[in-house]
């Protein structure tokens, strides 16, 4: 049995490039004892890969040329020697971005796929999923009343922590860069209001519609977005560092916050999140979404693309903005 991976070839400077992977078909190894074999049906795109690419260790370590490129990916077992895993079940880990995986458990979780369909488990009920839920309700806490304004609203990340802070009875705010991606947090994501960053002012759009100021930002943008934020926070503000999409290009050259001092004359604070520090409490809010989602409250919009040869131009789409809801590709 022949296996196909994309793999690491080199790291990128500035937008990633063709030249920094490469597609290896190679042939799949013998089970060993405690190992099981997973063919892979969907593997997620995450801006988070972005900063995996690059040599060094932050909180996770880099990925290291010529090695499987790293993703979280779900599929079916279809050989197992690990009395933990059967065959038939069902998981997602970090498989990586290949058509089969051999794991031998460490940090991969069957899946209860009552709970939603599979590409589900790797977006609102995976790792982007509870990043918006820790992140909004442990780092951001929220009070009922408080307005709640989100960058790049309209990712899967994004448009959680909207529908989550709804249900907290907040006012939420989320900007975007399309007419199509504000209406759909608009309308089927219930937002208050949504801006449109390319074609309106932000400082302008956040003053009128939070006259009194933020009581929370959660940006996964950074830049400018996090700059302009920083001016409207009210007092006692919280604002969540989740990811900076408008940075990971161009790392060596971060457009730091300029109005930083504002956090001081908020008497607020400005955190970050980095999900795997809750990772034993993601069973129990994996359940909770599930509800929410089977009862209406949240809604999911996926972006779909086929074929393991496509997954350059497809991870290059998290950088253009050309993909339009969370981005799995189906290998």
């Amino acid at each position: 049995m022949t296996n196909r991976k994309v793999a690491l070839a080199s790291r990128p400077t500035g937008m990633i490039q063709d030249n920094n992977f490469a597609l290896i078909d190679e042939e799949i190894p013998v089970l060993k004892d405690g190992e099981f074999l997973v063919q892979i049906e969907a593997i997620s795109l995450d801006p988070a890969i972005r900063g995996w690419m690059n040599e060094g260790t932050t909180y996770i370590k880099g990925i290291e040329i010529g090695a499987v490129m790293r993703s979280f990916s779900a599929g079916k077992v279809i050989q197992s020697k690990n009395e933990l895993f059967k065959i038939g079940d069902y998981v997602e880990g970090f498989l990586g971005a290949q058509l089969y995986s051999i794991s031998s458990g460490d940090g991969i979780r069957v899946l209860d796929m009552s709970s939603g369909k599979l590409s589900y488990h790797l977006g609102v009920l995976g790792m982007p999923g509870m990043t918006a839920y820790f992140g909004l309700l442990k780092r951001g806490e929220p009070q009922k009343g408080d307005v709640v304004y989100i960058s790049a609203a309209s990712g899967v990340v994004g448009s959680t922590v909207g529908q989550i802070a709804k249900i907290k009875g907040c006012t939420v705010i989320g900007s975007a860069g399309s007419d199509a991606k504000c209406q759909f947090l608009l309308n089927e994501c219930g937002f208050d209001y949504a801006i449109n960053y390319k074609t309106e002012d932000l400082d302008q759009k956040l003053k009128e519609y939070a006259p009194t100021g933020l009581n929370i930002f959660y940006d996964n943008v950074g830049g400018k977005t996090l700059d302009t934020a920083l001016l409207n926070l009210a007092q006692g503000a919280r604002v969540v560092i989740c990811g900076a999409i408008s940075q990971y290009n161009d790392m060596g050259n971060i457009y730091g916050p300029k109005n930083y001092m504002k956090i001081v004359s908020a008497r607020g604070y400005m955190t970050g999140i980095i999900v795997f520090d809750f990772i034993k409490e993601w069973p129990a809010a994996a359940k909770e979404m599930a509800v929410w989602i089977a009862d209406g409250k949240i809604n999911v919009k996926e972006h779909i693309v086929e074929g393991l040869d496509n997954y350059v131009p497809t991870l290059k789409m998290l950088f253009t903005g050309d993909n339009f809801g969370k981005l799995i590709l189906k290998p």
